[in-house]
């Protein structure tokens, strides 16, 4: 925790060590150190050490106070700690003392929380749950920024609600509260008329009243008036585009621009090819990466090496993983760059054009050797607000996941989505009955799709088909309690039996994943911790994540389209986003709620629909 007090009485002690009238703790020499404020190199640097911050840079030996330890890196090179502009660290499916353990040692020192993960799950304790491990002592800085949907929509409920007051009291208790989490629901932003309006807009006053940042997610907004009104409404940055052109029309209308991964290189290419000279009002945003995903690719680092690859000069780079996102985040007295008064969290490279990371520090001390780290992580016993969170007010039986026809009815209408479905209206089918029920169609890649109420204890499911979304094989299963955004359980599968044991698996280990094979429980991943994260290492994570995606390889799953790559729409965690709600979504299955008692909303719209006629 930061608080004005103790940051006041810790920076009149570096006043005094930085003019050589009290002693350090430590002075770290470097071969170069990288100033990211001015894009210049300086050879043969000391950084003075005052308990966790820097006192001091300069040339080696040019500080005039005692200090008796000296660490030499004549070989190496000091950059800043390097920061995520944009991430939501529950996508690790890791607890935040065991993301410290994979991430820093790859060179990310600070996190910009984007809690709207955790917010949908335990909205009152975002704070709380964020603080808890720094207060533990794990050296990784979490700037949390509470979650703007909570609930995502109007037609949502449970895990919390977050308005005006809430946001109020988030910003103002600890100065390490950045702003307001990503605004996504962009049809309750400009119309009055929504259900979500005055909340989001009371967020957005506090966050304003507090002169924190609005951060925007700005999905499918392209043409330039909704841009402009984008801008206008004070949401300031986007992390949603995907092409030069959206960028430079972002850009060049005010907005911050965090730039994913998975565009890097053609918008990089494409914003060099059009002369952009100044690359302050970019950031790297990692947003969602899994520890799997870390494991093979990296961390912040790897956004580094991308950028390089695709031609942008390192020092460039540097500056959109430490200064620029702390300028935008107005995070600068505390992280960066390598200056008086902000952590000691500092990356040694060995090589500059690969990005070879051969030390992190943190704290003023070491925390990493090549990718070990090499501190204990804390020993957290979360309390039972973050690991009790299942709360579906019983288990299931197959007979919950049915879907009745109407007396003497042999085929149905029935009303379908698919993964990603972002057309104006839902897809229509003509369904068989059976036994008074109506059926799933193998032939025409029709499976069926279910939303658990896991908040509320009032064991109500919402369900409907979907095309192209699940398993084929006969009696199979998969469930999640990592739904986007609102993280409520969905299950998929090819029999109502099936969806119901994966289901009571997930009630059982209290979140994460369960998959069914002939209606008996194949593999699971415990996210014991909110239905999203896991208290462990993440290699011990990684390896359940390989079982279930062994057992998973022993089921057949339909595509939607028949020709999709299985990483857009089957096995496994891709269907835990196409859950999502808001814009630019319009037809969605939410939880079973008076609004939409069937679950089937449009949440442009408002309108709701029967699942079946």
């Amino acid at each position: 925790m930061i608080d004005a007090k103790s940051e006041v009485r810790l920076r009149q002690r570096l006043t005094l060590v930085a003019l050589g009238k009290a002693p350090a703790d430590r002075i770290l020499r470097v071969g170069r150190l990288l100033d990211t404020a001015t894009r210049t190199w300086s050879d043969h640097q000391e950084i003075v050490i005052a308990a966790d911050r820097i006192a001091y840079v300069g040339p080696a030996g040019s500080w005039p106070g005692p200090c008796d330890v000296i660490d030499e890196r004549p070989d190496l090179m000091a950059i800043p700690g390097l920061g995520e502009v944009h991430k939501h660290i529950e996508s690790s499916h890791l607890t935040p003392e065991w993301e410290a353990a994979l991430v820093m040692p790859r060179g990310n020192t600070w996190t910009c929380e984007a809690s709207h993960e955790f917010s949908n799950v335990r909205g009152s304790k975002t704070l709380d749950f964020w603080m808890t491990a720094r207060q533990h002592g794990s050296p990784l800085k979490i700037f949390p920024l509470p979650g703007s949907a909570v609930p995502p929509t109007a037609y949502e409920h449970g895990g919390g609600y977050l308005g005006h007051d809430e946001q109020r009291d988030f910003m103002a208790g600890s100065l390490m509260v950045a702003g307001l989490d990503e605004v996504m629901d962009w049809p309750a932003v400009w119309n009055p008329e929504n259900g979500s309006h005055e909340r989001l807009w009371g967020m957005i006053e506090a966050t304003f009243a507090a002169r924190g940042v609005v951060e925007g997610h700005a999905a499918g907004i392209r043409d330039l008036p909704t841009i402009n009104a984008f801008a206008a409404a004070g949401l300031a940055s986007d992390h949603e585009a995907w092409t030069a052109e959206e960028f430079w029309d972002k850009l060049t209308h005010g907005l911050f621009a965090e730039l994913r991964p998975h565009s890097m290189p053609d918008v990089i290419k494409g914003l060099l090819e059009r002369g952009l000279a100044d690359w302050s009002q970019i950031a790297f945003a990692t947003d969602d990466r899994s520890a799997s995903e870390t494991l093979q690719k990296g961390a912040t680092d790897y956004n580094v090496r991308l950028a390089i690859q695709s031609g942008l000069a390192p020092e460039i780079a540097i500056q959109c993983v430490t200064i620029n996102p702390a300028r935008h985040m107005r995070l600068t007295p505390w992280v960066g760059t390598i200056a008086p008064g902000r952590f000691a969290d500092i990356v040694l490279l060995s090589d500059l054009e690969s990005f070879e990371i051969a030390e992190v520090w943190a704290d003023g001390k070491q925390v990493s050797r090549g990718t070990d780290y090499i501190l204990p992580v804390p020993a957290i016993v979360w309390p039972d607000w973050a690991r009790d969170t299942v709360n579906t007010g019983g288990t299931f039986e197959a007979a919950d996941f049915a879907i009745p026809a109407e007396a003497g009815r042999y085929m149905m209408t029935a009303a379908v989505l698919r993964p990603f479905h972002w057309e104006d209206d839902f897809l229509t089918y003509e369904l068989p009955v059976e036994g008074g029920f109506v059926q799933r169609d193998t032939a025409q890649n029709i499976t069926k799709f279910a939303i658990v109420d896991r908040f509320s204890g009032r064991k109500s499911v919402s369900k409907m088909f979907w095309a192209g979304t699940g398993p084929k094989t006969p009696d199979c299963a998969l469930a999640s309690s990592l739904a986007h955004d609102k993280h409520n359980i969905w299950c998929v599968g090819s029999s109502d039996q099936a969806m119901a044991t994966a289901v009571n698996a997930l009630i059982e280990t209290g979140g994460g994943w369960a998959l069914v094979r002939d209606n008996k429980v194949v593999a699971t991943v415990r996210y014991e911790i909110a239905g999203l994260m896991s208290q462990r290492s993440a290699e011990d994570l990684d390896a359940d994540m390989q079982a279930l995606y062994a057992e998973g390889e022993k089921i057949e799953w339909m595509f939607e389209p028949s020709s999709s790559p299985r990483w857009w729409a089957g096995f496994p965690e891709r269907l835990a986003f196409a859950t999502l709600t808001c814009a630019p979504w319009r037809w969605v299955l939410v939880a079973p709620s008076d609004y939409a008692p069937e679950g089937l909303v449009n949440v442009a719209t408002g309108e709701t629909h029967r699942i079946v006629w």
